[in-house]
């Protein structure tokens, strides 16, 4: 399978908030970068992580506006609409992907957290 059908893959299971099956994706020793935030390592921390952000999540989809690949990086550009409850957010996204053997390596993912807690407050 691709990079990029991967990616697009990957993507797609957000909507379906199961941190157990988006940590599938990544090496066991992949990365996940929030930039605004500190990064993750493993893939059990990276599960834990999606976890808890995830957890007040009632909805999310994933539109991707721009997507890229070259060898084993992948570029997505996304607005993630996202709703907790009567919260929601409109969060334009950046992500860069590092491949290896049909898994996620590394994840930055670039956004503003302050258009992010905006909308969740």
């Amino acid at each position: 399978m691709d990079n990029e059908k991967i990616i697009r893959e990957f993507i797609q299971a957000w909507s379906r908030l199961d941190a157990e099956e988006l940590s599938t994706y990544f090496a066991e020793e992949g990365v996940y970068h929030n930039m605004p935030t500190a990064a993750v390592a493993g893939r059990e921390n990276v599960k834990q992580m999606i976890a808890g952000f995830i957890a007040a999540w009632t909805e999310t989809e994933w539109e991707i506006l721009h997507l890229i690949s070259a060898g084993d990086v992948v570029i997505a550009e996304r607005l993630d609409r996202t709703r907790a409850g009567d919260k929601s957010v409109d969060l334009p996204c950046t992500g860069v992907f590092e491949m290896e053997n049909g898994k996620i390596k590394v994840w930055r993912d670039y956004f503003d957290l302050g258009t992010y807690a905006k909308g969740m407050s």
